[in-house]
């Protein structure tokens, strides 16, 4: 019998994120289910061309990107979510695809729910799509949302 104990929803505070947190909500309520919501801040030293640009600025910059997503994590979630689902928020640093992973297993996630562009297909070549690589290396079943595809109504 297939379960859903613990949802994660992956955000990069996009919209289609919200969209991802509002689904990742809703299934957690309707199962019973935990959630967590992760934040994975990227290395800008792994981008060339954010080093070329940056590295003189380098030493604060990754302290203030780190302590602006960490109050944007903690302000995504109201008490009430965070009592009512036994909600968790984690920032995490690194690839986010990988991170994402291995925080689906570590965790032992039943679901992940997380956002999508919808690029298109030369910004996809170009960019690739973390919630693509999630999708298929994923331990569990992935749901993915598009920005405002469906709203919930309330009975």
């Amino acid at each position: 019998m297939f379960s859903i104990k613990t949802v994660l929803v992956p955000t990069d505070f996009s919209d289609a994120s919200e969209s991802a947190l509002t689904y990742g909500k809703e299934m957690a309520r309707a199962f019973g289910a935990s959630l967590h919501v992760v934040h994975v801040m990227e290395d800008l030293l792994a981008h060339a061309w954010a080093a070329e640009v940056y590295v003189a600025s380098m030493p604060n910059l990754r302290d203030e990107v780190e302590r602006e997503s960490q109050i944007r994590l903690d302000a995504i979630l109201s008490d009430d979510d965070r009592t009512a689902l036994r909600a968790r928020v984690a920032l995490l640093a690194g690839n986010p695809f990988i991170e994402i992973i291995r925080y689906a297993k570590t965790n032992e996630i039943d679901l992940i729910v997380m956002g999508t562009h919808g690029r298109g297909p030369i910004a996809h070549m170009l960019l690739g799509s973390v919630a693509e690589k999630v999708v298929r290396k994923s331990p569990c079943p992935v749901l993915t949302v598009r920005e405002a595809q469906h709203d919930f109504v309330m009975p």
